[in-house]
């Protein structure tokens, strides 16, 4: 395992490692999908996720990560990420991010879906599609030691096409031993983005955030991390790790029971 200045490069005994931890994140997000439904409170959501992550040995990486209060994040409707489970019971036409990061054995998973909750209008389908795509797409995109920013490139095209806005304060990140390291996966392309290479042995996580209108954020003042659609418009979300290989890109979090590549909602 190499570690320098700004990146960290996975030998073939870390990759596992690191193979083991996405695949129980995955294992999680299938566990939780039936519980995501009508009438269930966030918070219970929340137990549910650090019940079975701790009856298997494991820590959920949110919990007190910086101060947040629980074991994973809940964001609905315009809440764009970082939402904190509580009272509020998803309601039929709901929108729900489910973002889940465990720590398995020292080593991080990390992954999220958005589930639609019972019967959403077109705009919210329309949406949370252009996500799921945007994920894929920008996977698709990439070979052994591209730039960064080819991820952000191939996103905000798509986006764009679509007539809605890319998130630019949250990025993706490197991922290892720690929750959040080098490199930063913008979701747009920059000049850092543009220098940064992938080469094989990197970890890290793509999660684009697709607004409905602005992609201008604001963050909730009481709780410290409730971020928000400036507008109050909707935003959907899709996050996989990846793991940069010598032949290109590996998922490490595939669900077997969620959206497969080329699902349509």
């Amino acid at each position: 395992m190499l570690q320098g200045k700004n990146r960290l490069v996975l030998d073939e005994s870390a990759r596992q490692c690191m193979r083991a931890a996405g695949q129980f994140n995955a294992e999680l997000l299938d566990f939780i999908r039936d519980l995501v439904i009508p009438g269930v409170a966030t918070s219970e959501i929340d137990a549910h996720v650090e019940q079975y992550t701790r009856d298997h040995g494991h820590v959920p990486a949110p919990l007190g990560y910086q101060g947040f209060p629980k074991s994973c994040c809940t964001s609905v409707n315009e809440v764009i990420c970082h939402g904190i489970p509580g009272d509020y019971r998803l309601q039929e036409g709901d929108l729900i991010n489910v973002d889940l990061s465990t720590i398995v054995d020292g080593w991080h998973g990390d992954s999220s879906e958005t589930f639609l909750i019972g019967d959403v209008s077109a705009m919210a389908r329309a949406l949370t599609q252009c996500s799921f795509d945007c994920l894929y797409l920008a996977i698709g995109a990439l070979t052994p030691g591209c730039p960064v920013s080819d991820i952000g490139n191939t996103i905000v095209e798509a986006a764009r096409a679509r007539q809605f806005s890319v998130v630019r304060e949250y990025t993706g990140h490197g991922l290892g031993r720690r929750f959040h390291q080098e490199p930063t996966i913008p979701h747009y392309p920059t000049k850092q983005a543009r220098r940064d290479r992938l080469e094989p042995g990197m970890c890290f996580t793509i999660e684009p955030m697709i607004n409905q209108g602005t992609r201008l954020t604001q963050q909730d003042p009481e709780d410290g991390w409730t971020v928000r659609t400036k507008d109050g418009q909707l935003s959907a979300q899709f996050e996989h790790t990846i793991l940069m290989t010598e032949e290109g890109p590996e998922i490490l979090t595939p669900t077997r029971h969620g959206p497969q590549p080329g699902h349509q909602f």
